[in-house]
């Protein structure tokens, strides 16, 4: 059995936020309460647990005010804000009563069993007709499959129904006139992604190598054999090139206008 870490507000996410209950984040509270650092941490610490609990100070603290947070579901503590100040509040774990409540921090925390009441609560159209994002937060957390046959066959002996249910699966069954859906649900293992761990020693070893890399360029360069003189030698032939193409077109003979020009259009735009 696997047995779970010690948990402080220090470690606290918000998905193993939804391990504890509303006791427990009163000890929490109290235990970190004790660090020097607790005041200027406390809006990250109620930032994370908020995902999982409702949250609320009591202003007014009164009895009847206090009753009224209890029959809501709600536990009532005092919290140490900070140095000579302390503060009642109400907390309470968020419910999973609807598709909208379940989330990626809150879906592995959520049996099967408590899926198909979740689902069977909202559910008209079947799988299909839920939202795309609302099916990647379940299947994230479950496997999911479905069929659809006449109400009459969904239990025939040897069917999808029956294998499903020996292998350990929760069904919820939607009636659709003369025809069933079964959804059937069964909890992923929640497998721990591996940290990759990064060698220091390594990493200064390939910037050592980078930087020789970088060296033994600089060295394999080739000499710039190129000089200003070549360069201004090679502007003035180009320069010399142009001019003799220059002059050579102002030398050429104009073209001279024949005198047997004829003008009669000239004339005719006289006599209109």
């Amino acid at each position: 059995m696997k047995t779970k870490k010690a948990i402080s507000l220090k470690t606290l996410t918000k998905s193993s936020a939804w391990d504890i209950q509303e006791s427990d984040v009163f000890r929490l509270l109290e235990e970190a309460s004790k660090d020097a650092d607790f005041k200027d941490n406390l809006r990250h610490y109620t930032d994370i647990l908020k995902s999982a609990f409702e949250i609320e100070t009591i202003v007014v603290d009164k009895p009847e005010v206090v009753s009224k947070y209890e029959d809501r579901g709600f536990k009532v503590g005092l919290v140490k804000v900070c140095e000579n100040v302390n503060e009642k509040w109400a907390i309470k774990k968020r419910p999973i009563l609807r598709v909208t409540d379940l989330s990626y921090e809150n879906i592995h925390h959520v049996s099967a069993r408590q899926l198909v009441e979740v689902l069977d609560r909202n559910f008209g159209g079947g799988w299909e007709s839920l939202p795309q994002s609302i099916q990647d937060i379940i299947e994230s957390g479950f496997d999911i499959s479905t069929t659809t046959l006449p109400t009459s066959r969904i239990h025939r002996p040897g069917g999808m129904y029956e294998k499903k249910t020996n292998d350990g699966y929760e069904v919820l069954e939607i009636p659709k006139g003369t025809w069933t859906e079964a959804i059937f649900v069964k909890a992923k293992p929640e497998v721990e992604r591996p940290r990759m761990k990064f060698d220091q020693d390594a990493v200064n070893k390939r910037d050592d190598l980078d930087e020789d890399s970088d060296l033994d360029k600089d060295e394999d360069l080739p000499e710039n054999n190129f000089n200003d003189q070549d360069e201004d030698e090679d502007a003035m032939d180009d320069d010399k090139i142009n001019e003799e193409i220059y002059r050579t077109q102002l030398d050429e003979d104009p073209v001279e206008l024949s005198d047997d020009l004829n003008l009669e259009d000239d004339e005719g735009d006289e006599n209109y």
